[in-house]
């Protein structure tokens, strides 16, 4: 992703394990610490990577006995409705293959409706610095409603720091209606729509959009995604000229030229660059993590997290729908009746 917090190292895995992560029997961990759970835990496993969904399917994992580690701040305050409850140490004795730690935390949604949030989460060491992050989603949380999760970090290559710590690093949401879908049931608009994590050298970013028709029959486009941004809070962010091409941002990145028909059979996809520099000069630099995108004028819209690091130029390029010859839909994504 353009940021480095959404760039997590290939070595390490991550994933969300909603309430049914680990057995009922296990003790709390956090302010106790300094040694091992007395009862045992469902292993954390099924990681989940960027662009796929934690399992809904309950899996059969083995039993294992980790270490609560202590955490200062249990019990305060939840930042942006997040609050870790717990942190263990799992490694090679624990009975757990592949996972070093964990971390227990519960989610409230602060919103006005049902959301889909993705958390991204910093494993710490003793001094403070960061051993990894973690980046997981968790999908349609109703409106006031606190779900429990567990996120992990698998074991590192090489002679990392220990974990001593875990903080918030950053918080995001969109509507439930509004959610990117990368596979699964094909929502009701009969289009997927989602950004990927994007490429980021010597202050260019490009982000790409990917619309795959999932439904029975062909969809027809010509021309552009239309586009609002918005800051962290979800307001419309204004002022920023959002240009037709990205060859006034740079040349060569694929999202030049005028828009040619393109017709999309079912299961086929298209491609969208969005394009921007982060240079700062004078004035204020914009900031702003979310775009709402309609990928046709009568589409509904989708809201995805591309994390604009505008500075100050005030543009972001968008290029035409194109074919995109790469896609190859999986075999278990499931079409519309």
């Amino acid at each position: 992703m353009p940021t480095a917090p959404r760039t997590a190292p290939a070595v390490l895995a991550a994933t969300l394990l909603l309430a049914v992560c680990g057995s009922e029997s296990v003790s709390p961990g956090g302010g106790a610490g300094g040694g091992p759970v007395r009862a045992a835990a469902l292993c954390p496993s099924d990681f989940a990577r960027y662009g796929s969904s934690p399992s809904t399917e309950p899996s059969i994992r083995p039993s294992g006995t980790p270490t609560a580690l202590q955490l200062p701040s249990v019990g305060s305050t939840a930042e942006d409705g997040v609050k870790i409850t717990a942190l263990y140490a799992w490694g090679p004795k624990s009975g757990c293959a592949g996972v070093a730690y964990s971390a227990d935390f519960e989610l409230t949604n602060q919103q006005t409706e049902s959301a889909t949030y993705t958390l991204t989460f910093g494993f710490l060491s003793a001094s403070g610095g960061a051993v990894d992050n973690a980046e997981q989603t968790v999908e349609a949380v109703g409106k006031g409603r606190t779900v429990k999760g567990t996120v992990v970090m698998g074991e590192p290559v090489g002679n990392a720091p220990e974990v001593t710590g875990i903080e918030v690093i950053k918080t995001r949401s969109v509507p439930q209606a509004e959610a990117p879908s990368t596979s699964g049931t094909c929502p009701k608009s009969g289009l997927r729509l989602y950004a990927d994590q994007g490429d980021a050298a010597m202050g260019l970013r490009v982000v790409g959009l990917h619309l795959v028709n999932c439904r029975t029959g062909p969809l027809q486009l010509n021309g552009y995604p239309k586009l609002t941004i918005q800051d962290e809070d979800h307001h419309t962010v204004d002022g920023v000229q959002i240009l037709q091409g990205t060859d006034q941002i740079s040349t060569g990145l694929g999202g030049g030229g005028k828009p040619q028909p393109v017709v999309l059979r079912p299961g086929e996809a298209a491609l969208a660059e969005l394009a921007w520099r982060n240079t700062t000069r004078a004035g204020e630099p914009v900031n702003a993590p979310y775009v709402r995108v309609w990928a046709t004028p009568t589409a509904d819209p989708v809201m995805v997290a591309p994390e604009l690091d505008l500075g100050t130029t005030g543009k972001l390029g968008v290029g035409p729908w194109r074919k995109d010859e790469t896609h190859r839909e999986p075999a278990t994504a499931t079409g519309r009746p």
